[in-house]
């Protein structure tokens, strides 16, 4: 039995400021719909990912910025890192922790992020 992750929500204060944040670092805007007046879900997800985040109005009882240990893995740590100064973050150095080089962020509301490169082995 096969068993996907593929959605994951992201709890945000401000739905278009966390779009507009997200669209700015590479991540594709999939979906933004407003069922109800309560409800939006705004569904983006990185390039070359079968996971997926939504953010949104009415999906998520979460505290904004209350994610940590987001994580995805890139080809090059200083090339993600690079990326992500060019889109606005300020970003530390490139932290090679044995097990990868990682590079972490924040989104506006605080949830954390890690990127990390795969040793080679």
């Amino acid at each position: 039995m096969d068993i996907k992750l593929e959605l994951v929500i992201i709890p945000v204060s401000d739905v278009d400021r966390a779009k507009d944040f997200y669209v700015k670092i590479g991540f594709n805007a999939d979906h933004d719909s407003s069922p109800t007046e309560d409800i939006r879900f705004v569904q983006l997800t990185p390039p070359g990912s079968a996971c997926s985040i939504a953010v949104g109005r009415g999906i998520t009882d979460a505290a904004p910025g209350s994610v940590e240990g987001l994580q995805v893995v890139v080809a090059d740590a200083e090339e993600a890192r690079a990326h992500l100064i060019d889109a606005g973050l300020d970003i530390d150095p490139v932290v090679d922790m044995g097990w990868g080089k990682f590079v972490f962020f924040a989104d506006p509301d605080g949830n954390k992020w890690a990127v990390q490169q795969l040793p080679q082995y």
